[in-house]
């Protein structure tokens, strides 16, 4: 450790050029630096007190040891929750804790592995709960601050700040979960379908994800897909995607047929196989067909099609546009339900 020579305390200069510790008194922050400090301590403060009641902790019930152990919230008085798939696993009923310790059963009443998201039902009514926010509107450097049950230590708050917007992250499907928000708000296993909120104590984000050994890392899924998993959930069971019945992969088009076709890119996905019956059966689509668009949108991967088929309104017609033989032409498939 460095001592200054002859027991010196070093001072340091304020602003009007006069040194803090010349008195030998301990050096003060500067009062605006303290307001500051305690203007960002209040707002922590404020957003635990706000939104924490409404953090519950789950787990498998009884002797259940299918999946793991997890963090959720409620976003509903009548007990709905919202936890990550993950921590759901292939189960239908959990225990969930309550912030003041109480037990209730809960039931899952949607999985939806795809974009890592669950929907509980609480046994229990008039329950504190929290608001769900706006992730659209989410800037890199504002502050979050996560919450949830790490490592089983229940009630664990933890503060960051948004460190990107717009990542993308495999969810158990393969399928890529767009718009997912990375922050700094250190989270642990345990965390998963923890709340992320900002600063008025409203749900930005479902924490999801940590990179193992990486620190300041931290993933959650989006309010704005959260919320669309529940309006599927409550309205429906489940959450609704169209399917073309297709198993696809990328393959590279020849430059020729690129510049012959006017094709936007060199870039495709060919249909390896079609399921009996799909709807890409039933518009003739085949094997050896290489899909170049969906509704004039391109295709250079099958995360394309999967993004194409999940944000296009499901009773909107398909207009798929294949190359065969080196020639285009377009197949039409109408909303589900209108197939003859």
């Amino acid at each position: 450790m460095f001592n200054p020579p002859n027991g010196e305390i070093l001072g340091i200069s304020d602003p009007t050029g006069s040194s803090a510790a010349s008195d030998g008194q301990p050096v003060r922050p500067d009062a605006r630096d303290a307001e500051l400090l305690d203007a960002y301590s209040q707002a922590v403060v404020n957003v635990v007190e706000k939104t924490s009641p409404a953090v519950i902790s789950v787990t498998g019930r009884g002797d259940d040891r299918q999946g793991g152990s997890g963090s959720a919230f409620i976003f509903t008085p009548d007990g709905y929750a919202v936890t990550n798939s993950h921590v759901v696993a292939a189960r239908t009923h959990l225990k969930a804790q309550t912030s003041e310790g109480d037990r209730v059963d809960a039931d899952v009443i949607g999985n939806d592995p795809a974009t890592d998201m669950a929907v509980l039902r609480l046994a229990a009514r008039d329950l504190p709960y929290a608001e769900l926010g706006d992730s659209d509107a989410l800037r890199v450097g504002q502050l979050v601050i996560a919450m949830g049950s790490p490592m089983g230590l229940h009630a664990t708050i933890s503060t960051g700040v948004i460190s990107a917007l717009g990542r993308s992250m495999r969810g158990q499907d393969a399928r890529l979960i767009e718009n997912i928000v990375q922050h700094s708000a250190p989270i642990n296993p345990g965390n998963s379908g923890g709340p992320l909120v900002d600063s008025r104590g409203r749900v930005i984000g479902v924490n999801t994800a940590i990179i193992a050994f990486a620190q300041g890392l931290g993933f959650a899924v989006p309010s704005s897909t959260a919320r669309w998993v529940i309006s599927e959930v409550l309205q429906y069971g489940k959450v609704r995607r169209r399917h073309l019945g297709i198993k696809a992969a990328v393959n590279r088009l020849p430059r020729h047929l690129v510049r012959q076709l006017d094709l936007w890119s060199d870039q495709a996905v060919e249909v390896m196989e079609v399921s009996s019956g799909s709807v890409a059966d039933s518009a003739g689509i085949r094997a050896g067909d290489i899909i170049v668009a969906i509704n004039d949108r391109i295709i250079t991967s099958v995360d394309d099609v999967h993004r194409l088929l999940a944000i296009l309104p499901m009773m909107q017609a398909l207009e798929v546009t294949t190359l065969r033989d080196e020639c285009k032409r377009t197949v039409h498939i109408p909303p589900p339900g209108n197939q003859s």
